[in-house]
């Protein structure tokens, strides 16, 4: 469906086009966000910035996405690395459009694991989304407008795998929403990444059970970042890339308690390479 064919009333956000636009990618060296740097680039962006703290995988992706992405080094877990990114990206190519948080890690791991693991991922996975939000949020909406992209996970919504993982996307998303209901009638634009399986080095670090569990449903990133474009030109929060995500939040809607029982069956697969309680 295309953005014309969707009610303004049901629209989240403004359609957004990536033609002419500065857009800024964390975690754009590999995965998801590499596919993004260059689809962006293909749709006519006047600047994509691939960021990453792997500065050689994101200087490869600038080059391979063409002459309009550039590769910028930035830590994310840091806040005046985030900040660093975008002064430097907004003195050197004007106002960001869109900036996509896609950056994220994993660990393997419930409850037990030690305070620093869980403090890591919180950083990375949810305290960067606040950083860049603490940055543009004010910036964008004193200019009439711009775009903000996180990535989650499907974890976010349902619960799965990995504890701190888990939590944190769905701190994430909360996060999106947040800044959805409370700016989004400001002219900010705010869509939440919820992918389930795809084929990715964060996906490729998982246990052989785990792929191969999931390995009949994995996307690939190209197949992703199609599917964001798409949905950011329909003004779309909330962008899935399996049809079952949003089968499995329906019925948790429903019943809490059939939707446990069920969310234990799809995980596990994984139940047995989980190291603690």
């Amino acid at each position: 469906m295309s953005d014309s064919q969707i009610p303004e009333d049901v629209r989240a956000s403004t359609p957004f086009h990536a033609q002419g636009r500065v857009i800024v990618v964390t975690g754009g060296g590999s995965g998801i966000g590499r596919a993004l740097v260059q689809r962006f680039v293909a749709e006519g962006a006047r600047c994509v910035v691939a960021a990453d703290r792997d500065e050689a995988a994101a200087r490869d992706a600038a080059r391979q996405a063409g002459p309009a992405a550039v590769a910028v080094f930035c830590d994310v877990a840091s806040e005046p690395g985030t900040r660093g990114l975008i002064e430097t990206t907004e003195a050197r190519f004007g106002p960001i459009d869109l900036f996509c948080a896609n950056a994220g890690v994993s660990v393997q791991g419930g409850a037990g694991l030690p305070d620093g693991q869980w403090q890591r991922l919180w950083e990375i996975n949810v305290m960067a989304h606040v950083h860049a939000a603490r940055q543009l949020v004010p910036r964008m909406l004193a200019r009439g407008g711009g775009h903000l992209l996180f990535t989650a996970s499907a974890a976010g919504l349902l619960s799965q795998f990995d504890a701190p993982y888990a939590v944190t996307k769905h701190a994430a998303l909360a996060f999106a929403e947040w800044l959805s209901i409370a700016h989004g009638g400001q002219g900010l634009g705010v869509s939440c990444l919820c992918p389930q399986g795809v084929d990715t080095p964060l996906f490729r670090a998982e246990s052989a059970a785990r792929q191969q569990g999931m390995s009949a449903q994995v996307r690939t990133p190209q197949e992703v970042a199609a599917l964001v474009v798409q949905a950011l030109a329909e003004g779309r929060f909330l962008i899935l890339t399996h049809p079952e995500t949003q089968e499995y939040v329906a019925r948790r809607a429903l019943t809490r308690e059939r939707w446990l029982r069920g969310m234990r069956k799809l995980q596990g697969v994984a139940q047995a390479s989980l190291p603690g309680p």
